[in-house]
C-alpha cells in the first residue's frame, strides 16, 4: 500500500518533468538548426511540444511492447527459421538481385571465355 502512495506523488512530477525535457530539446535544437540552415523562424515551447506530439503520433506510436519493432524480434524465428536450406539460399539470392542490383543465378553456368 505505501508502495502505491509513493507512485501517486512520485508518477505526476516525473511525466511532466520528460514532457518539459522533451518539448525543451526540441525546441532548442530546432531553433539552432532549423533557422541556420533552412531559414525557417524559431520556435516556442508549446510549438515544440506539439511538433514532439505530431512526430509521435505519426511516426512512433504511444509505447507498447516492444518499441518500434513491436513484436519483429518474437516472430523472427517463424518468419526466417522455416523451409529448407535450399528455399533459404534462394531467398537470398532473390533478395540481393533486388535490392544489390546482382543478376539472380540462372540454373545453367554461363561461359564468360
Amino acid at each position: 500500500m505505501k508502495k502505491k502512495i509513493w507512485m501517486f506523488f512520485l508518477i505526476p512530477p516525473a511525466i511532466a518533468l520528460m514532457i518539459w525535457v522533451g518539448g525543451e530539446l526540441v525546441m532548442h535544437l530546432w531553433n539552432w538548426l532549423a533557422p541556420a540552415i533552412f531559414g525557417w523562424k524559431a520556435i516556442t515551447f508549446w510549438q515544440a511540444f506539439g511538433l514532439l506530439a505530431l512526430c509521435r503520433i505519426l511516426f512512433g506510436g504511444w509505447g507498447g511492447h516492444g518499441g518500434h519493432n513491436r513484436g519483429w524480434d518474437h516472430d523472427k524465428g517463424r518468419r526466417w527459421g522455416g523451409g529448407t536450406p535450399e528455399e533459404r539460399e534462394k531467398f537470398r539470392q532473390e533478395m540481393r538481385a533486388r535490392w544489390c542490383g546482382q543478376p539472380a543465378p540462372t540454373s545453367e553456368p554461363t561461359n564468360l571465355a
